[in-house]
């Protein structure tokens, strides 16, 4: 598959790494001749297009006539717009735009855009919002996502010393009645996709596909106590912050702190009654302390400053906040992150890179997400009729070490999958993989 991207920034470079180790024939393309060798100078199978992705000259000498997908990631959202109309009337078979206007993605301008080239669009903090919001609604968890509709869960927890799953193995845990699946588990810098004889140790993240009844179950399993979030202090004015405040319930308090006097009068005119806006500096740990962090559940570090929002997460951490939450858009932070146990991180570039990975999956396929802290990702694909997957029960397909099924639905009915479970054509099934697998599911559900 041909694909041109547009935009050798933080989102293209790190898009253009992740597509190439999937032996696509990747071309990145930028005005700033800089940005280029920065991005390709690292070893990956990148091709490096100087040039203007709203010119019809640099798109034309870039190959745009025969590309497969055009994804345009530039930090400017006309630019996304205006190169995805060219290169879809040059020939590119589908166009991806990268855009910060959320009026785009309501639904009756989707026919809109279709006409006018632009097949997809993506809004990075948009979607980061919502997992904040996800994380917030459930502080026991380390990371949450909604699969299938809602229908099945993924869960990830990180589990101490005195949970009750500590030190047993997961044959232990799945004695009786199978109430959930262990798709995973992250001990130190691994990633472990389980068996039976697996044994959970203290400081793993376990990941979980479950079914939304038997989320108490697992945080009890857990060793976690249920707390409601009534307070959230919120450090930077972002795009993402305000549109968390939307997402929120309304009977959660928040608190935004914004250094630009500018910015803090824009907030103040769109948000909601119980929304407080305070101009101050969030770094400030006296600031912090005045604003009532002690008695905040939940403190969301969303600055364009991966370091401050750590710091800031670690100084919540102590002033004894249940919930910490870290923009950190530098992925090298992110193993050191995870050291400082400060809690869920939030990647645009992860999830916009998830969200466009789909589109180059063969098998049929609604949702991929990236897993922060696990090198891995999960998908939701349908078994298409006659495809191996549907041949033998699951314990007899000999499936690669680095994938694991964790549930499926099959006429709207969700099920965790075992051994002797038979997938059947037209079910929808979770699909946990290290990173590295994901091509090698097309072999079976296709």
């Amino acid at each position: 598959m041909k694909i041109i991207i547009a935009g050798a920034g933080e989102v293209g470079t790190h898009l253009a790494k992740l597509l190439s180790q999937e032996r696509q024939d990747i071309i990145l393309m930028d005005p700033d001749d800089e940005r280029l060798q920065n991005a390709v100078g690292s070893g990956f199978e990148i091709m490096p297009v100087l040039g203007n992705p709203t010119s019809i000259r640099d798109l034309e000498d870039a190959g745009i006539g025969n590309a497969d997908l055009f994804i345009g990631v530039t930090p400017e959202e006309t630019t996304n717009i205006t190169a995805c109309m060219l290169a879809a009337n040059l020939g590119a078979q589908r166009t991806f735009a990268r855009i910060n206007n959320y009026e785009y993605l309501l639904p009756k301008n989707a026919a809109f855009f279709e006409r006018l080239g632009v097949h997809s669009l993506i809004y990075p903090e948009m979607l980061a919002a919502k997992e904040i919001v996800a994380a917030v609604k459930r502080p026991w968890a380390r990371q949450y996502w909604e699969l299938c509709g809602g229908a099945l869960i993924l869960i990830g927890i990180k589990v101490r010393e005195n949970a009750p799953i500590v030190d047993k193995s997961l044959s232990e845990l799945f004695a009786g009645k199978k109430k959930y699946h262990v798709v995973a588990i992250k001990r130190d810098s691994d990633t472990i996709i389980p068996k039976g004889n697996d044994v959970i140790l203290p400081g793993d993240i376990v990941f979980f596909a479950t079914t939304r009844e038997y989320l108490h179950e697992i945080r009890v399993h857990a060793g976690k106590r249920e707390t409601e979030v009534k307070k959230v202090v919120i450090m930077g004015g972002s795009r993402i912050a305000y549109r968390a405040t939307q997402y929120l319930p309304d009977n959660i308090r928040v608190r935004i702190i914004e250094r630009d006097a500018e910015r803090c009068k824009e907030l103040a005119a769109k948000v909601g009654s119980n929304v407080m806006i305070i101009h101050g500096d969030g770094r400030d740990t006296e600031l912090l302390k005045e604003e009532g962090l002690g008695d905040a559940e939940a403190f969301i570090a969303l600055t364009d400053d991966a370091s401050t929002n750590i710091l800031a997460c670690i100084v919540a951490k102590r002033y004894g906040v249940l919930k910490t939450i870290a923009q950190v858009e530098n992925i090298d932070y992110l193993p050191l992150v995870e050291k400082f146990d400060i809690g869920a991180i939030i990647n645009k570039k992860l999830i916009a890179a998830s969200n466009i990975y789909q589109f180059l999956l063969d098998a049929d396929v609604s949702n991929v997400k990236c897993l922060t802290f696990a090198n891995a990702d999960v998908a939701e694909l349908v078994a298409r009729p006659d495809s191996k997957i549907t041949k033998k029960p699951v314990k007899d397909l000999n499936l690669p070490k680095d994938i694991t099924l964790g549930g499926l639905i099959r006429d709207g009915v969700s099920q965790i999958v075992e051994g002797d479970t038979v997938i059947l054509p037209q079910d929808k099934v979770v699909v946990f993989c290290l990173d590295t697998a994901m091509r090698k599911l097309e072999n079976y559900f296709n």
